[in-house]
Parts: C-alpha cells; structure tokens; sequence
C-alpha cells in the first residue's frame, strides 16, 4: 500500500463495570474478562497497528471490585493492558483523593479535559495523549458525562464542563493547540451517552479534524456506527459479551478516514482465546469474595430476572416491595440502573445482595402532592427515555399502577391502591440517596415545591433492609405484574 495509506485497527470497550467472569449460553462460553483480553491479544499478535481503549466506567457493578474499591479493578486492568483510558462517572464512587490514588496504581494512561479544580483553575487528569503507531500520530481526549458531579462531595471546589457546547469548544482548545504537531487522526473517547455523542459530533469545527468518537454511558449496542458532521460514532454496549473493532485505512497527507469497516465482536470461546494469567489474579479475588459473602440469605421459589431498566421487572418488583414493607411507606421508587444483575436465585447469598446492589446508599422520605407525582411520570416517560434515550427509570412497588399512552400523552390509570391518585392527595414516598440528591435533573419538579423539601431519612443502608428482608421471608416471590404500562 501507498505509505501515504496507513492501516488502524482500533479496538475498544465501554461500561466494562467489573464484568470479570464468564456464562454458558447455549453451546458457548460467553464474556468474561480472561477471553476479552485474549482477543485483545491476538488481534495485536496479527495487526501490527492496533490500540485499545477503553471510554469510561471500568469501576463499578461487582462485588470484586467494591470490596476492595477499585484496587483490584485496577490491578485487573493491568493486566487487561489497553493502551488509554478515559474517565466514566463510577470512576468518582469511592470518592476524588480514592480515584487519584487508583491512577496512580495504573500502568496505562487515562484521559479528561473537563474534570478541575476551579481555584485556582487546575485540570484533575491530562487531557490528552498522543500515541505513536506506524509512524502515524493518534490523538486521543477524554470527555466525561455530567453526572460526574452528583457523585461528588465537594462539589463547590471542583468543576465539568457539564454543557455540551462548553465540551466542545474544550476539544476546538486542544485540537487547535497539538495539530500543529501533525497529528494523523483524532480520537474521542466520551462517556455522554450515545444521544450526546451525536449532538457533540454536530458541533464540532471540521477543522479541528476529529475522526472518530469512542461512546460509553448508555450501553449502547450498535449495528453499524453513527457518522454526524463527518465523525464516526461508535459504542459496545456493556461489559465483556462483546468489543467494537474498528478496521481504518487512514489517509495521512489529510488526515482523514479513507475507508473502514466496523465490526461488534462477540467475546465467546469460538473467537477468543483464554488469558490464564489473568483468570488467576481474578479468581484469586473471587476466592476471597466467596469466603467472606457465602452466607445464604434465602431461596427463592425460581430465580428471579431484571433483564431490561427500561421496564418492569421481577427483581425490581421484590427490591420496591420490600423497602415498601419494611418502612411504611405509602410507595417506592427503586431505580432500575441501580440493580446490576440481570438475574438472581433461586438460593441467594449476601455476596449476591452485594453483586445486585452495589450501591449501598440511605432511603429518604418525601411527601408530594398527587398531581407533582404525575408531573415526575411524565418526565421519566417522556419520549426521549422510551426511544432509546439514556436516563432513570424506575421500579414501583404493589398498589400503585400507571398506564401511559404515548400517543395521548395522558394516562389512562393512575392508581395507588386500587383508587385513582387525586391531585391534592399527599404520598408518602420512599427514594434511595442518589435520585433524592439529582431529584429536579430527575423528576423534572424542584425539590423546592414538594409539601416538604427537606426529605427524612428512612435508612442508612438499603442493603441493611433487604438483607434482614429476605433472610426473614419464607421462598420469596415476585412477578411482573402491569404495575408500569406503557401503550
């Protein structure tokens, strides 16, 4: 090939959230960390050109990786070895100074450009990095979501450029600063969620010549990348299942794709080949979890599933149930996003309380008037959530039942109890720390209008009641049941 024609292979992953092991599907072994890194591998063994990155939220989503909060993760990651790293949001969970002292636990660079300090005005993390392959420079820079903040607790001493257009004009600063060193191509790599991606992409200078954007967040699973503005949009979903390959003829007199083919890998014992090094820093970690988290807690009559957020679901059904049970309230709302496995049982163990809920956090009271409760639905069911958005979502507990029609945007059922919920009606209403704290970005209402603002704390702990909960319950069940219908 013309050597003005250079080859990429660009490999990369998203929301890997602790995803370290394996499950049989069908006649394969599918996922895991161990495979993952073996494809990883073998790609590099037989494509000279290839790099591996990563777009956020490594952290997160395992017991693994909360018991020994992020430092194994990292360790793992070492391993794993992918050439750059951005931030996601769960990389903020244990806290900034913890964070700070994971990068420095990291063998492999990690970017973010809108991550600071704001007096005096100090980025937290290097921008940027250039990487050197086949004589080409890949210019690679980290852009994080929003909800990096809400996860912050000193939030009046640190900034993010949280608008868009406020990030997009940080990447005009940096491409404009180091394409003067004849950078080859330019690389994103975000965790802004797909829809955000599409809108950075669009307000992006074609002379700050950005090639491609490496998307996480959304867990978005792609057929073919999006292309917006004439930037690539790609992302993979979430966890181990699967990794993004992009293949890339680069044209380096201007810098540009020539051509390229996109391809979304499965990661399964037909592809990929195994990484014993790293199955045993990995099970030496699980062993032990085991030891420690072994305590059966009950069984259950089947296992129960959570297979999608974005609807109800069994496991969702027996979270809000019991927090409605056990504090009295007059409903919950359990955020889908918080319960991390897809399926659980029948016999149940504290370690797997931990592995659902990894996000232990207190439970406050609010009380709001019928009609604010409708205004919070119509939010969380408006139409860019129900098209494939990225947002909150919730589990409801028994007695209440809504039915939505898009169409009408009206609802043709709005019960709590088997009586339709009146607009003056107070409801007593239970909601975990994290949605009380981003209540307005959430529910669309400010707290300020609520009967009372100032939300009563229920609980300490949301593991400490499950876990009394079902270790008191006689092979507990749940159902879906029509609580939340959407028409």
């Amino acid at each position: 090939m013309d050597r003005r024609y250079r080859n990429l292979t660009l490999l990369h992953s998203n929301d890997l959230h602790g995803d370290f092991f394996s499950a049989d599907v069908d006649d394969r072994t599918l996922g895991g960390i161990s495979m993952l890194s073996g494809y990883v591998s073998s790609v590099k063994a037989k494509e000279a050109n290839t790099l591996y990155c990563i777009a956020g939220d490594m952290l997160q989503g395992s017991l693994i990786d909360s018991e020994f909060k992020g430092i194994s993760t990292i360790e793992i990651m070492n391993l794993l070895n992918p050439d750059i790293v951005s931030l996601g949001n769960h990389e903020i969970d244990y806290g900034l100074a913890h964070l700070l002292f994971l990068e420095r636990c990291a063998k492999f660079p990690i970017v973010n450009a809108n991550l600071f300090i704001k007096r005096p005005y100090t980025r937290l993390f290097k921008s940027h990095k250039i990487l050197k392959v086949d004589g080409m420079k890949i210019l690679f820079i980290g852009i994080v979501t929003q909800e990096v903040m809400s996860s912050l607790r000193l939030d009046s001493l640190l900034g993010s450029l949280v608008d868009i257009k406020d990030a997009a004009r940080e990447v005009g600063r940096i491409c404009n600063t180091y394409n003067g060193m004849d950078i080859d191509f330019t690389i994103l790599l975000t965790h802004i969620g797909f829809e955000e991606d599409k809108r950075l992409a669009a307000l992006l200078d074609p002379a700050w010549s950005v090639d491609v954007i490496i998307g996480g967040h959304s867990h978005t699973l792609m057929e073919n990348p999006a292309e917006v503005n004439g930037v690539l949009i790609a992302q993979a979903g979430v966890g181990t299942s699967q990794i993004g390959r992009f293949d890339i003829v680069v044209d380096t007199d201007i810098n540009r794709v020539r051509s390229y083919e996109w391809q979304l890998i499965p990661i399964d014992s037909i592809h990929c080949p195994r990484d014993r090094q790293l199955e045993k820093t990995v099970n030496r970690f699980k062993r032990h979890i085991d030891a420690k988290y072994d305590r059966v807690l009950c069984r259950f009559v089947r296992s129960l599933t959570h297979p999608d957020r974005y609807r109800e679901t069994e496991v969702g059904n027996l979270v809000s149930d019991a927090f409605k049970d056990c504090l009295g309230v007059d409903m919950m709302l359990q955020g889908s996003g918080a319960l991390r496995k897809t399926e659980i049982g029948p016999v149940f163990t504290q370690g797997d309380l931990m592995d659902l809920m990894p996000y232990d956090e207190r439970i406050f009271l609010l009380k709001v008037t019928g009609a604010q409760l409708r205004r919070m639905f119509m939010h969380v069911l408006r139409d860019a959530i129900l098209d494939g958005g990225h947002g909150e979502f919730y589990q409801v507990s028994h007695g209440f039942r809504v039915v939505y029609d898009r169409a009408a945007r009206s609802f043709d059922c709005f019960e709590l109890n088997g009586r339709p919920v009146e607009d003056d009606q107070v409801v007593h209403l239970g909601l975990p720390e994290y949605h009380y704290s981003n209540f307005e970005a959430f529910f669309g209402l400010p707290l300020s209008e609520l009967v009372e603002s100032k939300g009563v704390v229920l609980a300490t702990s949301v593991r400490d009641v499950l876990e009394e909960y079902l270790s008191q319950a006689h092979q507990p069940d749940a159902k879906v049941e029509g609580r939340l219908v959407i028409k």
